[in-house]
């Protein structure tokens, strides 16, 4: 009985040995039948591009300043003691306007004791010109009463501009800032009193590189923005540089903008689009057809079901495009999408093109 069970389980496990065998090798039948399309390779869906001469806006951003159209730090050119300071923090003054003295005293005790010297000096020489028509003095007698008189004049002018020195006016029309200093306080050529700024209207300064340097000119459009103002500003270039820098390869430009309503500031960081004169008959393609080479760029172009890699040049680039100077002719389609894909002469499948 126990034979009989031992043959009984040989059978059963060659039965099943068997069957197990038979799909395994139905299932490698399978697997080699549906390899063989792959081994002649699939086209690769892609979509493209079909090359076409544009006309774009020609359009550089850069970032600038706004500067004051005229900015000056209040300084004395002398020391001494503040007697009145008539600044109105951010108020306006006009050209002119005395804004800060300096104790004088003793300058003005010295003008006047040269302006009595100067009336008897007037008075001698006076006489002494009458005795000269009369005969009764020589030349040189006048001369010398003449030139003491010329001379304390000259003392008079160089005290009367020290005391000029004692005075710090406005330099022209603005806006003053907040004032450093106190009536009373003693300060000296280093002390910064105040700012005055006249703020309409604003420059705008920016650099742009030196291959846009004969795209631009004087009185074209810049539009520009600043943070925490919610509109643009139109500017006018008024100034270039007549000269590259050599270290940054740029050209620096000046444009001025109407601040009628004083809300743009000195200082303020400004986003600048400067609109250059437009291209016409230029090649734009999407940016991502683009494929770095080394020390080159190229792109696929589809061609007879297959793609075909060619090497181009750029130029210009905006948001979505780039331009191509070489390498590519109208009409050729180029392949935007299953890129990295893709290997010189493989089979693709165009599905959509634009």
């Amino acid at each position: 009985m126990n034979r009989k069970n031992i043959i009984l389980s040989i059978v059963i496990i060659v039965i099943i040995s068997t069957l197990v065998w038979v799909k395994l090798k139905s299932n490698a039948n399978d697997a080699s039948k549906n390899a063989k399309p792959s081994s002649k390779g699939q086209a690769i869906l892609v979509t493209a591009y079909i090359v076409a001469p544009q006309t774009i806006d020609n359009k550089v951003q850069v970032t600038g300043s706004i500067m004051a159209n005229e900015e000056v730090e209040l300084k004395t050119e002398t020391a001494g003691k503040i007697t009145g300071l008539y600044i109105k923090e951010g108020s306006r003054v006009k050209k002119g306007e005395l804004l800060v003295k300096i104790n004088d005293a003793d300058l003005q005790g010295q003008l006047k004791k040269i302006q009595n010297m100067i009336k008897l000096d007037s008075e001698n020489e006076f006489r002494e010109k009458k005795l000269l028509d009369a005969k009764g003095i020589s030349q040189e007698e006048y001369d010398v009463a003449l030139n003491k008189l010329n001379a304390d004049k000259a003392d008079e002018d160089i005290i009367k501009a020290q005391i000029a020195k004692t005075e710090i006016k406005a330099p022209f029309d603005g806006v003053v800032g907040l004032r450093n200093v106190s009536e009373g306080s003693y300060i000296s050529n280093a002390t910064t009193v105040a700012f005055v700024v006249e703020l309409d209207p604003v420059k705008i300064d920016f650099s742009i590189p030196e291959k846009y340097m004969n795209e631009v000119k004087t009185r074209d459009e810049v539009i520009f923005s600043v943070a925490g103002i919610k509109k643009d500003f139109i500017g006018i270039i008024y100034a270039i540089e007549p000269r590259i820098d050599m270290t940054s390869r740029t050209i620096e430009i000046r444009a001025h903008a109407s601040n009628k309503d004083q809300k743009l500031l000195s200082g303020a960081f400004a986003s600048i689009e400067l609109v250059l004169k437009k291209k016409e008959n230029i090649i734009m393609v999407p940016t991502q057809s683009i494929i770095p080479a080394l020390k080159a760029q190229k792109v696929f172009l589809a061609k007879n079901g297959k793609a075909v890699p060619a090497m181009v040049e750029t130029g210009m680039r905006t948001d979505a495009s780039i331009e191509i100077t070489n390498g590519l002719q109208v009409g050729d389609t180029v392949i935007t999408t299953g890129i990295m894909q893709l290997r010189p002469n493989v089979p693709v499948k165009v599905i959509d093109v634009k």
